[in-house]
């Protein structure tokens, strides 16, 4: 078994995009790739065959494999849910919910699931692409790391560091990593990247030069912007500050983002849609008067609809309903639109039942045990496929008139007696291309782009073409297997 990581000088300088890209690169050349990511924290996650989640990026990479995602590849995932605390989730499982204080001092006694995740996956296949998090310059957090330098020398895994050009400073990220780490953490780096170049990469020369003859690291090469990148699903909250209206497009969607939302990659197969311009509401602004209104999920369903009451999008939303528009609201979303949230067991907070939207006529209680399923079934007379992922029971009248039917002949969702509003469990809804016309139907446009699956598979191909051109694969690939042939010897 062969390894390499990928750590960063920064967060979203481009390492899930970039495991991703060499995951199918390799693979592309034959061989069985797995990635991993010891320690993930994102609220955007995916379930796996067996019932268990982990990080939305590594779902992803396991797809640049061709593989199915496992558990292990992300063993340890926190899923952040307001007031400094997270869910903790173990081999894609539950363990509790931790203050972040209590994180800082309990993540080292993880150490040993990582490993064995680690061991576990490496064990099947030839090569294993591995993703840091966050920085290993951030010294103050070395102390119990399992995310960076504390997993690559317990596995004893070599490194490239990846600096990211786009945001400027990429010479002193760099050299200044090499500076501040430890002498020993250090010489688990044999290399650097440069990433998100935009321009001719021989314009930098002198920089790349700069930083070998000062860090002692020899470069892997430099990416360009990768556009591609754009149309695989994120993670990152980050990327929602970035959201625009587009121009030109026949129909707009919206959906405002709550502190707390929680898979809205649901969302990116509307940007493969010509005629719909997707507008991500901030915090501040009001929601115009658009086509349909989309609630997202959310990792803290209670909290989120006061955020939404205070924000005053509640009123925007029933003034959206009254003019006789669409509602579609996704898992907490879903559970928001209803007429009561009941929180017996305080598992978003003090016990207690508040009011929903009273769109739907639906009640929720929240639960304890958390719903980690694959499903697929037909609603409009269309077909789609995804997952739920929840912690809650939902009961009532609307129940009655469902989005559509599981597999199994359950009914799934619910939809109002006039037929605007509508709420469903399933993550990924309007990933395949017959049911995202269903719904752009309601609001008169015609589907016309592809099934999501199929877009994310054009893209990887796409990036992992281009890493092969600007990146010497051959030198990382021969770094990774020397690094697996002095282990098993060892």
């Amino acid at each position: 078994m062969a390894a390499l990581m990928l750590q960063g000088t920064g967060s979203d300088v481009g390492k899930s995009v970039l495991v991703a890209g060499l995951c199918r690169a390799f693979a592309n050349r034959g061989l069985s790739v797995r990635p991993f990511k010891p320690q993930n924290m994102s609220n955007n996650a995916a379930v796996t065959a067996d019932g268990g989640e982990i990080g939305r990026a590594q779902a992803t990479q396991a797809i640049a494999c061709r593989v199915e995602p496992s558990v292990d590849m992300n063993p340890v995932l926190l899923k952040p849910q307001g007031d400094r605390t997270s869910q903790l989730i173990v081999r894609g499982r539950v363990r509790g919910t931790l203050a972040a204080a209590r994180w800082r001092e309990g993540r080292a006694g993880l150490l040993v699931d990582v490993l064995d995740s680690f061991e576990r996956l490496s064990a099947g296949c030839d090569l294993v692409v591995v993703e840091g998090a966050g920085s290993p310059a951030e010294i103050n957090l070395r102390d119990g790391d399992i995310a960076n330098m504390g997993f690559a020398r317990a596995a004893d895994i070599p490194v490239i560091l990846v600096g990211d050009i786009d945001r400027g400073g990429v010479i002193a990220s760099l050299v200044g990593t090499r500076a501040v780490i430890d002498p020993a953490d250090a010489a688990m780096i044999h290399g650097f990247l440069i990433n998100k170049f935009r321009g001719d990469p021989a314009l930098f020369d002198d920089g790349y030069r700069a930083i070998e003859a000062r860090s002692g690291w020899r470069g892997y090469g430099v990416v360009p912007w990768l556009a591609d990148a754009g149309r695989l699903p994120s993670e990152d909250a980050v990327i929602l500050e970035r959201s625009a209206m587009s121009t030109g497009r026949r129909v707009t969607i919206a959906c405002p983002i709550t502190p707390r939302i929680a898979n809205f990659d649901d969302l990116d197969p509307l940007r493969l849609e010509p005629g719909v311009s997707l507008l991500m509401i901030p915090p501040g602004t009001a929601i115009p008067d658009v086509d349909m209104i989309i609630l997202a999920g959310s990792k803290a369903t209670i909290p989120d609809l006061a955020f939404v009451r205070a924000e005053g999008w509640d009123i925007d939303i029933r003034a959206h309903h009254r003019r006789g528009k669409p509602v579609l609201g996704l898992c907490g979303g879903y559970q928001m639109l209803g007429r009561s949230i009941a929180d017996p067991h305080g598992i978003e907070g003090p016990a207690g039942t508040v009011e929903g939207l009273g769109l739907l006529d639906i009640d929720t209680i929240l639960t304890a045990t958390k719903t980690l399923e694959r499903v697929e079934g037909i609603a409009g007379g269309a077909r789609f496929a995804g997952y739920e992922m929840h912690m809650g029971e939902t009961h009532g009248a609307g129940l009655a008139q469902p989005v559509g039917h599981r597999a199994d002949g359950s009914p799934e969702g619910a939809i109002s007696a006039d037929g605007l509003v509508a709420g469903s469990y399933v993550h990924g809804l309007l990933a395949l291309a017959e049911q995202r016309a269903v719904w752009l139907a309601r609001i008169g446009v015609d589907a016309v782009g592809p099934d999501h699956g199929a877009s994310i598979d054009a893209a990887l191909d796409a990036i992992a073409a281009t890493l092969e051109r600007h990146l010497d694969l051959d030198a990382m690939l021969a770094l990774a297997q020397r690094a697996g042939h002095a282990a098993t010897n060892g």
